[in-house]
């Protein structure tokens, strides 16, 4: 290895130097555990002093995310500050001076620039860790119930909290729930300082906080109760009631078992906590009990992963007794929990409930509530603590605070180095010339080495003397005041991007202001050199609510009305209709409830058809309403029903309305069975009736009423599945809840009453069957409850939309007769459309060209169909499920396999169509950042279709785009390297990937036998299926967009073969979908781009799953959004809305590393040219290191004469002007490539700095060497000429920074005219000072120099020839090779009122490079350029290749969202099992728990939708063929 590949390779270590791994706590991985609950500890937990093992004690639940303590503060900030190369010099050089012989001036004053540079760096540094100990300790004091009293202790060790750096901030609204929900929304002092500075669990949302009784509690303060009996001398109250005991009252009443408040810092594993609606969870809990039905609970998980459906999961059915804090603190109720060791799977845990007489009950992750996680629409949860604060698995899949620093910083360092090599050359020929010298002329008996004889100063030490005199002479070659002014200018650069009211976001909601906000000040150059973004999908790309935009029912389109304005409507609150109006319309009004409507404190009572009232949890009912039963609890009395959570709008279609009107006055628009002949007419009616009936009972979803308006509210898992039961439910078909296995249902088309349903099965949705099912059978109506079976049923209003409807008459009859068993279906297009029966080609190419035109606008598409089951076809079916639900070999594949069986030759309904909405302007702004060059990675917890679904209507994926799909190894299928490899060989075979010598060793060229000894066979695969896509897949002009989900994800990432292929794969594709992955796989994700590519990466995200992300990027964005603040505070920029990544990026990105760069190139210019002039020098004063200048002129070089101009460059320039790059995405390219800073860059000013400083120092030398310029003949003195060429120097530096200058303002005027002005005042006034104050070397100088015609005509000679070759170069470049930004500032320049956006839809820059006119300023030509990333395309016709089967289909926009097998369905399957007696086994006695009614709490309004209403695009015919194979997509 050569010297240099060794130096270099030393460098990079030095350079790779990670502060954080000195300070970063060594965690020990866990270990499995054992969690005791009123037992003691064994006798093997203790050593020999009876002390507990390390290992048995945990770590406390205080979460730190704040980089310094008071120890380590100083000692890591100045290490990290140290690794700088130039502090490190200015330290050498301070010491150095400390030493008389090297002494220029005060060693103190020397060593004061340092000082200053390090105390406001580490105040910068400071002022930014206590901002995250403040949101730490938001955190660490949040408020939870614990058990505490009776007879119970907590035998578990735990660990110490740490001590912090500063004691933090406590918010006021721990104290308690003072403010009302409304008030809290409408932008209440106390919640909106939180938000800015606190992670999402101490953030409870809706106005939700957790009271706290004082700031610093007692053992006897925060105490609830279970019962509802008062306690003497106490004020008891129901939820949220704070128990302050009577001085007075004996001790015996706290050792009463009771809930005691907590922060969570406090929590310790072992302890039993009570987990209330809409707390955040601050341990994982293993579940105890619930308030709900079968002990179910539901959690938001979005802040863990990213999901937005919410999850059910159970009880430990051993420990479901554990319900009040009586008879968790009865000591007979023992058990330990033995528990896996921590992980960071989100989906895995594995542990054991041991009860007394070693009774084993195995617990699963759906018996835990993680970290992270929120409860919803559930009363209360009482549960165990399993694991604290670093071995939760949120904790465990977030990293440590990094020190981040820029690139430009870290360019610097081998420039900084550069000159030092430079600086050292210059010492060691100073010393070695000085020495020869010495040496040379001592003998001879030189004057001016008289007396240097002594063993400190002789001919032979002074060579080493003089070397170490150099490096304080030339010092400056690495200015320190070049970082005091970066610091400056950053910090100036995040004010403008504070100030920015392009991207300050007004809240609609409260009127509040956010404007974007610099968290890290050091990283604003890097927001200009972007090359890949991460971002997370919910909450970042989208609002996480959907809108039931269209729908096509037999063929027709109904697309709504588009012009009502929801906004307005949302406004007005009007009162609820009753459901006996006579009116015989079916009439939708729309009066959305108000926004804060259901979000207060007021629990409302649920279920299926739940009746109860709360126990301690509940609230008494209001009393502030109408004397009316506004309050009633069953769903079937509701007369009005209110916008799900989740849902922005309601669905409103007068065609829609005239047609079921049509269908309900008509006298043949019912046949009386489905198996009849219909006529035309009835037949729409039937399919109109028939499609909202499905969409209305085949669902999961649970009825609640709100208490305060007597509204019926559906609570789903996912907000899509939510908007299908609202739409319903907004045309007339009222989905009234279920009671065991039968559905209520009221319509306009009932006999009377309410419609009842019998839920006989349930074939489920999963990912595979991608569709799902129910089997009913018609029950007899019932009558209506608050009318005689003659009286309409209660109808829908959304509290909200009221649906008023004549009484149906006692003729008609419903869609079906009562008896008849129907199959109802819904699922994607391709699952559906090849199950079919015969005769309906025409409405099913039709419903085929809606689908196509549905997710042309980025809707979310589900299909409907139905069957009507005879009873000699389903009596032996129901036999065949039964065996197949009971089988004990291979139960999945013959349930689906049964399941399959009787989801054929179905009739075709129609279809949906859902828009997901997105967050405002994200289409455009994904457009934008594509055509700048960036690529978009996004990275989602939500499984593959909902993320391809998200990536066309993000303009992620172009209409021509083809998507390649990677999965994770499944059985049957091929492994991730052979998919990887596969697509590789089909899609890129001329990229030479294949010939990569990391690849080619893995890769078997002669099929699976064949000698060339790969790993991997490479062939291809014949799927039989192209012809769906045409024979042109694969090679469409849009590019290729790489899918890949989690699983696929831990292979490819698990060794550095599949990662470079990985890498090599995603390198060829325009974009990357990750789904399905985890926190820790998003990390990871970054930095393979990050490490393998070394490019610039920027991770954005909302959520507390998304912070790993943002901390491993090289820029991290957190949006304050519906998620919490966890991502705010962990990145370094804050926005309001994704949208104003654009201009951040764009505008100020762009401008900061332009600013930046050429700052900090002309700071060494600058120095260049007057450590040149004493260089120079040393040639005339035998190397001996003196100064040439007057030493306050070079005392005053970097702070006075040439300070102003080089701060301006990094505070006011503009490259162009910002209006143009936001019209002009494509220049950002010039800053992304890093065109603004660089080696080359840095030698071209530092060759051009060298000529300056011979130009100045040669010429006016030799001007004055020659005839004196003194009329008394005297020869000149040297501080004469020398203050000449300073001057000179002085104003050559600042003309040739104003060249540098694109925007001359009037603060560059300024900047510029002011060193002139500077240095001239200072000459003339410095000069006539006299000797009497203090010594003046220069003392009458101003005599012999203004009148000098040296002076004058030097610097007229000397500037323009310094600044000659950059001002040629300057005009070369811009006449013969302009850039675009050179284009681009001349036209504006010559048009200042030219809009760019008209370019840029001509073809942008390529339009101006073309243009004739574009220079002159005529006429711009139409001409008709085809953009590269359309903002909407016309039709989706993209295809897909899953490489996992080889499958290939067409994308029309399919998802659904459900949680898969989750112990809500469980259950459901269960009960339903029983009812058909099929025999449960022992893993079923979960589901044989006593029932309890459901408790939700009604939801909160979201914002008004930011999509933007477009025309549909005219449908074109598209190719049917039928196909054999079911498509993966």
């Amino acid at each position: 290895m050569s010297p240099f590949n060794g130096l270099a390779a030393w460098y990079s270590r030095v350079a790779a130097f990670n502060v954080e791994s000195l300070f970063a706590r060594r965690k020990v991985a866990g270990k499995p555990r054992s969690v005791f609950v009123h037992e003691d500890l064994p006798q093997d937990y203790y050593d020999h002093k009876q002390r507990i093992k390390k290992e048995h004690v945990y770590p406390t639940n205080q979460v730190i995310t704040s980089k310094y303590t008071i120890i380590t503060f100083l000692p890591r900030n100045l290490l990290e500050q140290f690794r700088r190369i130039a502090n490190i010099f200015f330290l050498a050089i301070a010491i150095l001076q400390f030493f008389n012989i090297f002494s220029t001036v005060s060693p103190g004053l020397v060593i004061l620039p340092l000082i200053i540079v390090l105390a406001i760096t580490a105040l910068k540094d400071g002022y930014e860790d206590i901002k995250r100990h403040q949101s730490d300790r938001s955190v660490n004091y949040s408020q939870t119930r614990v058990l505490a009293g009776g007879e119970y202790t907590n035998p578990n060790a735990m660990q110490g909290k740490s001590k912090t750096f500063v004691r933090g901030f406590v918010p006021k609204f721990v104290k308690g729930e003072k403010k009302s929900s409304k008030k809290v929304a409408g932008g209440q002092s106390e919640v909106l300082e939180l938000q800015h500075a606190a992670p999402p669990e101490g953030i409870p949302e809706q106005g939700h906080y957790p009271p706290s009784p004082t700031q610093t509690q007692t053992d006897d303060e925060g105490i609830e109760y279970d019962d509802d009996e008062p306690i003497e001398g106490q004020e008891h109250h129901h939820r949220h009631s704070i128990h302050i005991p009577h001085p007075h009252l004996g001790h015996s009443q706290q050792k009463r078992p009771h809930w005691k408040y907590t922060t969570w810092e406090d929590v310790r594993v072992g302890d039993i906590v009570k987990i209330m609606d809409n707390d955040s969870i601050p341990a994982d809990i293993l579940i105890c009990a619930t308030s709900e039905d079968e002990n179910v609970a539901f959690v938001e998980t979005k802040n863990l992963d990213g999901e937005t459906n919410l999850k059910s999961r159970t009880a430990s059915p051993v420990l479901t007794h554990l319900r009040t804090a009586q008879a968790c603190a009865d000591p007979r109720n023992a058990f330990r929990v033995d528990c896996g060791a921590p992980d960071t799977n989100l989906y895995k845990l594995e542990a054991a409930v041991v009860l007394p007489d070693d009774t084993k009950s195995p617990v699963d992750i759906s018996m835990m509530l993680l970290r992270g996680t929120v409860l919803r629409n559930t009363g209360w949860v009482v549960g165990v603590v399993l694991y604290t604060g670093e071995d939760t698995k949120i904790v465990m899949n977030s990293g440590i605070t990094p020190s981040k620093r820029s690139k430009v910083e870290r360019q610097m360092n081998p420039q900084v180095f550069i000159n030092l090599i430079i600086l050292a050359c210059m010492a060691v020929a100073c010393g070695i010339a000085d020495s020869l010298l010495e040496q040379h002329y001592f003998p001879l008996d030189a004057p001016w080495l008289y007396g240097d004889t002594q063993s400190d100063d002789n001919p032979r030490i002074n060579g080493l003397v003089t070397w170490a005199f150099a490096l304080i002479t030339f010092q400056n070659i690495v200015p320190i005041s070049l970082y005091i002014s970066i610091e400056f200018v950053r910090t100036i650069q995040a004010l403008w991007i504070y100030f920015d009211k392009e991207i300050c976001y007004e809240n609609p909601k409260n009127g509040s202001v956010q404007p974007t906000l610099a968290r890290s000040w050091n990283l604003s150059d890097d927001l200009g050199q972007i090359e890949y973004i991460f971002s997370d999908k919910t909450g970042t790309l989208t609002q996480n609510a959907m809108v039931f935009r269209e729908c096509s029912v037999g063929g027709k389109v109904y697309r709504g009305d588009r012009d009502v304005d929801v906004e307005e409507v949302e406004e007005e609150v009007t009162k609820v209709e009753s459901a006996e109006s006579s009116s015989m319309d079916v009439d939708v009004n729309v009066n959305v409830r108000d926004s804060h409507t259901g979000s207060g404190s007021s629990r409302p009572n649920t279920g299926s058809s739940a009746t109860r009232a709360h126990t301690s949890s509940s609230h008494p009912p209001s009393h502030s309403h109408s004397p009316t039963n506004l309050g009633t609890a069953d769903p079937k009395s509701a007369k009005a029903v209110k916008l799900s959570e989740g849902v922005l709008q309601h669905f409103i279609d007068h065609t829609l309305k005239a047609d079921l009107q049509s269908a309900l006055t008509s006298p043949s628009s019912l046949s009386p069975s489905l198996t009849a002949s219909p006529s035309p007419s009835s037949s729409q009616a039937q399919l109109l009736i028939g499609f909202w009936t499905t969409l209305a009972l085949c669902h999961t979803v649970l009825t609640s009423v709100d208490p305060e308006t007597g509204a019926i509210e559906y609570k789903a898992q996912s907000p899509d599945e939510a908007a299908l039961v609202q739409a319903a439910a907004d045309v007339g078909f009222v989905f009234r809840g279920r009671e065991k296995d039968v559905l209520s249902l009221t319509t306009s088309f009932s006999s009377g009453g309410v419609e009842r349903w019998e839920l006989m099965h349930v074939l489920e949705f999963n990912s595979s069957r991608k569709r799902m099912s129910v089997v009913v059978r018609k029950l007899p109506d019932s009558p209506s409850p608050s009318s005689p079976s003659s009286s309409p049923s209660p109808t829908p209003t959304s509290s909200s939309d009221s649906i008023s409807k004549k009484p149906t008459s006692p003729a008609k009859r419903g869609w079906v007769e009562p008896g008849t068993i129907l199959l109802l279906t819904k699922g994607a297009d391709n699952v559906i459309f090849e199950r079919l029966a015969g005769g309906s080609e025409g409405l099913k190419r039709e419903t085929e060209q809606h689908l196509a035109e549905f997710a042309s606008e980025g809707l979310r598409t589900l299909t409907l169909a139905y069957k009507v089951i005879p009873e000699e076809e389903y009596a032996p079916w129901v036999e065949r499920y039964a065996s197949a639900t009971v089988s004990l070999t291979d139960r999945e594949t013959l349930v689906e396999r049964t399941s399959n069986e009787l989801e054929q030759s179905l009739h075709l309904l129609g279809a949906t169509a859902i828009e997901d909405r997105l967050q405002d302007g994200v289409p455009e702004t994904i457009a934008d950042l594509k055509e700048a060059g960036i690529k978009i990675w996004v990275a989602t917890g939500d499984k593959l279709e909902t993320a391809i679904a998200i990536g066309h209507s993000t303009n992620l994926i172009g209409r021509e785009d083809n998507i390649v799909i990677i999965r994770g190894q499944q059985q049957k299928s091929r492994s991730v390297y052979a998919q990887m490899l596969g697509a590789v060989q089909e899609f890129f075979p001329q990229s030479g990937i294949l010939e990569d010598e990391g690849v080619k060793e893995y890769v078997q060229l002669d099929g699976a036998d064949g000698g060339s000894g790969g790993m991997y066979p490479l062939r291809r695969v014949n799927t039989g299926v192209s012809d769906i896509v045409g024979r042109d897949n694969g090679s469409r002009p849009g590019g290729f967009v790489l899918v890949i989900d989690g699983a696929a994800l831990t292979d490819a990432l698990s060794d550095e073969p599949h990662k470079h292929l990985l890498l090599k794969l995603a390198m060829q594709c325009e974009g990357v979908i990750c789904c399905r992955v985890s926190p820790l796989q998003k990390a990871l994700i970054v930095k393979l781009v990050k490490d393998g590519l070394g490019s610039m990466t920027l991770a954005i995200g909302d959520g507390a799953n998304d912070v790993s992300m943002i901390q491993a990027a090289d820029v991290g964005v957190g949006i304050s959004g519906e998620e919490g603040l966890q991502a705010v505070n962990s990145s370094d920029y804050a926005i309001a809305q994704f949208r104003f990544l654009k201009r951040l990026l764009l505008v100020h990105g762009h401008w900061s590393y332009a600013r930046n760069g050429n700052m900090i190139v002309n700071f060494f210019y600058k120095n260049i040219v007057c450590i040149g002039a004493l260089w120079w020098f040393q040639i005339y004063c035998a190397w001996s290191s003196q100064y040439v200048f007057e030493y306050t002129y070079l005392l005053f070089w970097n702070s006075f004469w040439t300070i102003a101009p080089v701060i301006a460059i990094g505070l006011f320039d503009r490259v162009v002007d910002d209006h143009v790059l936001m019209s002009l995405p494509e220049l950002y390219a010039h800053s992304r490539r890093g065109e603004y800073f660089g080696i080359t860059r840095f030698l071209i000013f530092m060759i051009d700095g060298i000529y300056q400083s011979a130009i100045v120092f040669f010429l006016l030398l030799y001007t004055y060497f020659t005839t004196t310029s003194r009329t008394d003949g005297y020869a000149v003195y040297q501080y004469e000429f020398s203050t000449t060429m300073a001057i000179s120097a002085v104003m050559v530096v600042t003309i040739f920074n104003g060249l540098s200058t694109a925007a001359w303002t009037g603060w560059v005027f300024f900047a510029l005219g002011i060193e002139v002005v500077l240095i001239w005042a200072y000459t003339a006034i410095y000069s006539i000072i006299s000797p009497g104050w203090f010594v003046t070397p220069i003392y009458g100088n101003d005599h012999y120099l203004f009148t000098s015609a040296y002076y004058w005509l030097g610097m007229l000679l000397v500037i323009p020839l310094a600044l000659l070759p950059r001002y040629a170069a300057k005009a070369y470049k811009f006449n013969f090779m302009p850039s675009d930004i050179d284009r681009v500032r001349y036209i504006h320049k010559l048009h200042p009122e030219r809009d760019f956006t008209k370019d840029r839809q001509n073809g942008g820059m390529e339009h101006l490079k073309r243009s004739s006119t574009a220079l002159g300023g005529g006429s711009h030509k139409r001409r008709k350029h085809s953009r590269k990333y359309p903002h909407r395309p016309t039709l989706f016709n993209g295809s897909r290749t899953d490489m996992s089967t080889g499958l290939r289909s067409q994308s029309r926009g399919f998802d659904f969202a459900m949680e898969e097998n989750g112990p809500a369905l469980r259950r459901l399957q269960s009960n339903l099992s029983e009812k058909h007696g099929v025999a449960s086994g022992s893993g079923h006695g979960e589901e044989e728990r006593r029932k309890r009614s459901t408790s939700l709490l009604p939801s909160f309004s979201l914002s008004k939708s930011i999509r933007r209403n477009r025309k549909p695009p005219q449908s074109s015919p598209l190719r049917h063929e039928q196909d054999g194979s079911q498509s993966s997509h």
